[in-house]
Parts: C-alpha cells; structure tokens; sequence
C-alpha cells in the first residue's frame, strides 16, 4: 500500500479569503485529497494530504479549474523525510565540485544519515569564498571606506586624486578568503563524520560509475556541482592580446594608471567603481544602450550619473571593433553612433558574464544533456536526464549566486535521497550590485510586468523624499515599486540606495507572500532608516510624499 503524501502549493491568482475557500473545496474534491487547507489567501499557499497515488497533475487541474494555478513546491511522504540506510563500502552519494551547492547538498545528506562524498580537484569552498562574493565585496567596502573619509562632496575629487593603498587592502582580503575558507568549509567537514573529501579529478564513465584519478566508485546518487568560470566573446584580437577576468583583477600586484572594463553588469560595475576609487581612470564599455541592463531604465540611468560623477567614462551601445595590445598598452576599436573610435589603456578587463563548468568530465557518457551555453539541463527537482544525476548550482546556468547554489544543493539532495519531490523555485528572487549605491531587485521590472500581460501601475520615489537618504547626506538613488492595478499586489521592487541590499528583504518577502502595498503602508517602519522609503514608495502610488509630514504618513 502506497504511503500517504503531503503536498505544499503555491496558488497563483487568489485575491480574496473568497478566494482561499474556493480553492480549498477544489482540492478537497480531487479523489484521494484527505485534508486540504488553504490560509490567509496572502500567503498563496495550499497543505495537501492525500494519498499516495494523487498526482500533482491531478490536483493542479482540480485548482485550475476553480480559476487558479497550483504549483508542487514540495511533495513528500507524510511521515516526513526518510532517513538514509547505509551502505556498505560506497557512498549514498558523491558530489563533484567542493563549493556551496556542493556543502550545502553534503550537509544535507549527512543530516539524512547519509554517506557522502566531496569530489575536488582545486582548492575547496568554490566561487564565492575564494575569487568571487568575499574577495570583491571586501575590496569594494575598502575603496568606498577610503573613499568616503577622504571626500565628503564630488566637488573634492578636483583637489586630488583619490587614496589608494591596494596593496595592504589585496594582503588583508587575502587573509579574510584563507579564514572564511577554513571556518566555513574545511572545518564544517570535520564537523560531519559521514563526510569524506576525496581529492582529485573526477570522471563520469556512465551509469552511476565515478572515475576519481584511476579510482572507479558506484554512489547511490551523484550531485554535478562543478561552478562556473569567466567568459569573454569572441572580439577579434582579445584573445592574442591577453586581457584581465574578475579573478586576475582580485589579485593584482599592483594598480595600473588606466582600465577598460568591457561589460557593464554586476561585476564590471562593481569592479569599475573600485578601481577608479582607488585612483585608476576607467574606461566603462558596455555594447548595450544602458548599463545595468537587466534593471528598470531609471536606475540604470541615475547609476550611470554617479559613474560618471566620480570621473568614470561610461560608454554604451559600443560596437567592439578589434583589440590589439602593445608593450605599453590596450587598443580596443570601437565603433559608436556611426564614428570609430579608439580607447587605450594601459590594463583591460572583460566581465561579460559566466559560463558553467561542464566539459571534459563525461557528461555525454553519463546521459546528461546540456544548453545552449553548456549549462546542465535538469528538470524543477534538478534531475537530469540521468535518473541518478542530478546537478545544483553554477553549473545549471543562471542565476549563478551563491545563495541560489547553497539552497539548491540542498533541495538536490534532499530530492535525489528520499524522493521528497521539492521544486526549485526561484519566484521571489532578490539580487543585489554592490556599487555605491547599491542596486537591489526583486520581481519583475514594469515591461516585465507588462509582458505579462498584467494590468500593473508603477511608482518611483527619488531618494531626496526619504529622511534617512537627507540625514546622511545622500539622495543619490531612487525606489521603484511596480503593483497590480485593482488588487495592489506588490510585484517588483527595485531600489537604487546606500543600503538597497538590506531594504530589498522587506519586499522580498512582500512579494513571496502575495502581500499588498496597502500592507506595506500599515506596516510600522522605524524612522530615520531606509527601508522607510518602501512605505514612503508604496505611498506615492496615492499621495504626493512631499506634500507629507515626516511623522504623518
């Protein structure tokens, strides 16, 4: 007899305890439902027990049919997660890849009462901790550090050039990435006895067969967690010129007098401002029409500003001609609203993206199909073709943040051992540029929004409304909320601030549990912080905030 199952839902289209109640009698209709509760309609969520041979298709119809969507989130058998039996000699499973998706399904496992294996042939603790979120993000709280104490207005950067001090600031980040990578990561292992880190290269042979430098294993179940790498395109010249990636940059011996960065996304914005902070000229190229482009235009545009208010020449739409290199410096050819030009510098740097580690290891072999930039193709329970691979991570394709890796190492792992069912689901996804300031989103821009097919209204507060922005002397940003017309559901928030990583949590969640701005407003916000400018946004959709006291909203 098959075991009953739990079923969470996530329910897409409930505006109404009305609502919650007509999903709840669709669910409990479906043959074989035993209990099925919907709660506040604002959580968008459904608990489903049922028994074992009730599909998520069958309860999806049943929902769909009542006007709403419903989406397995998670499935799995009712008495909770199984514990793992243990096998005699081999691994339950074997991860390839020591970074976070690979600790984050690793500890998992072992809490499972799984044996587990880390499979890696570099140094351990992947992207982030190594070359990629620590290193940058201490370098960037430098440069803006010094920065800041040196300038107080735009006005002093004519007096002099700005301080530098790169190589102390290399040597303490070096020491920073060697702490995190043995507190977090080298000393986790020895905090878990059923955890074995076996050093080396490994080689998919097929099956369920693991090749680890002429060692063959059979796991259980195998976790593809391999990362990414830089990637740069294919300009004619860059490869016989030699160029920086966002690795090289991290550690330079020493600054050079000028840069061009070529890229302007995350790191090629975050790496730009440092770098000119610290006193070299930098040259931005970005062959798209706006930097920041997966952003809403008027953040892209109000960071373009600041760019070039600090000195930063910022070049979009850019046709990349050609680059070639003498012994003293750069020549990129570039052709710009029909006049060529060309930019020189003594160092270049390309940060045009990533791409996933997935070649030369056997996934051919081992029936794994890829995309079309090499990511690994996995379905919404990150399995692969291959009913015992599954992969988590980089690897997947975007997007490739380390926290999206640790929680799909995890949810791989939990799937691929007890057949839980959960799905990978990246609706309420934050992201954050740590330029100064920084940039933070969630949810969708307004042409999303519109693309959608929604009935969605917008509104933008520029940062001089906000009293925190005015005590600290900075009204350098905006907020932009975009809502749903009628229901006022909050869809996407994108926030361009000093602190928009830590204001971006509160909309996060607002957006993951289908809450209004109406919410937001009556929601107490202390004053003088800048999370306040949501509700000051959220209220701009009604009232002129200007026309406001500040202890009147």
């Amino acid at each position: 007899m098959e075991k009953d199952l739990h079923f969470t839902l996530r329910i897409e289209g409930m505006t109404c305890d009305g609502c919650a109640r007509h999903v709840t009698q669709a669910l409990n209709g479906v043959p074989g439902v035993k209990t099925a509760e919907v709660g506040d309609w604002r959580a968008g969520t459904a608990a489903v027990v049922a028994e074992g041979s009730v599909s998520d298709e069958a309860l999806a119809a049943a929902v769909a049919k009542a006007g709403y969507r419903a989406i397995t989130q998670a499935k799995r058998p009712l008495e909770g997660e199984r514990r793992v039996p243990r096998t005699e000699g081999d691994f339950d499973v074997m991860t390839i890849g020591g970074g976070s998706a690979a600790f984050g399904a690793a500890i998992k496992a072992a809490e499972l009462g799984a044996k587990v294996a880390i499979v890696e042939a570099a140094t351990i603790g992947g992207t982030c901790v190594n070359i990629g979120c620590v290193p940058s993000k201490t370098l960037i709280k430098a440069a803006e550090i010094c920065y800041h104490a040196a300038y107080s207005s735009f006005e002093g950067m004519a007096a002099c050039p700005p301080p530098s001090d790169w190589q102390r600031v290399v040597g303490q980040k070096d020491e920073l990435v060697a702490a995190l990578r043995e507190e977090k990561y080298i000393k986790v292992l020895k905090a878990y006895p059923n955890i074995s880190l076996i050093r080396g290269r490994a080689e998919l042979t097929g099956g369920r067969s693991v090749r680890v430098d002429g060692k063959t294993y059979a796991p259980g179940k195998i976790l593809v967690a391999t990362g990414s790498r830089p990637w740069a395109p294919p300009i004619p010249g860059l490869k016989e010129a030699g160029y920086l990636d966002s690795t090289d940059a991290l550690s330079l011996p020493a600054l050079p007098q000028s840069l061009i960065v070529i890229g302007g996304g995350t790191i090629g914005l975050e790496l730009g401002q440092l770098f000119a902070r610290f006193g070299v000229r930098v040259t931005l190229v970005e062959t798209i029409s706006r930097i920041a482009a997966a952003e809403e235009p008027e953040i892209s545009e109000a960071l373009n500003r600041t760019l070039v208010a600090e000195r930063i020449n910022v070049i979009t739409g850019a046709k990349i001609e050609r680059i070639d290199r003498s012994e003293a410096q750069y020549k990129v050819q570039v052709e710009l609203n029909g006049t060529k030009q060309t930019l020189t510098a003594e160092q270049l740097l390309v940060t045009t993206g990533r791409r996933a580690n997935t070649g030369g290891f056997g996934l051919a072999e081992a029936g794994v199909k890829l995309g079309a930039r090499g990511e690994i193709l996995v379905d919404r329970h990150l399995r692969t073709d291959n009913p015992d691979i599954f992969a988590a991570g980089d690897c997947i394709g975007d997007p490739m943040f380390v926290y999206v890796a640790a929680y799909a190492g995890q949810l791989a792992a939990g799937n691929a051992l007890t057949g839980a069912g959960n799905v990978y689901d990246l609706s309420a996804l934050p992201r954050v540029t740590f330029s100064d300031p920084q940039l933070a989103s969630v949810g969708l821009t307004e042409a999303q929004a519109r693309a959608s097919g929604l009935d969605i209204e917008a509104s933008i507060l520029p940062l001089e409304h906000v009293p925190r922005a005015q005590a600290a002397r900075n009204t350098n940003g905006l907020i932009k909320l975009v809502r749903e017309r009628g229901s006022e559901r909050l869809l996407g928030a994108h926030v361009l601030a000093a602190e928009a990583g830590e204001v971006i949590q509160e909309a996060t969640l607002a957006i993951r549990f289908k809450l209004t701005t109406k919410d937001i407003v009556g929601t107490y916000h202390p004053y003088l912080t800048m999370v306040e400018g949501l509700k000051l946004a959220a209220l701009t959709f009604s009232k002129d905030v200007a026309q406001l006291s500040c202890c009147a909203t």
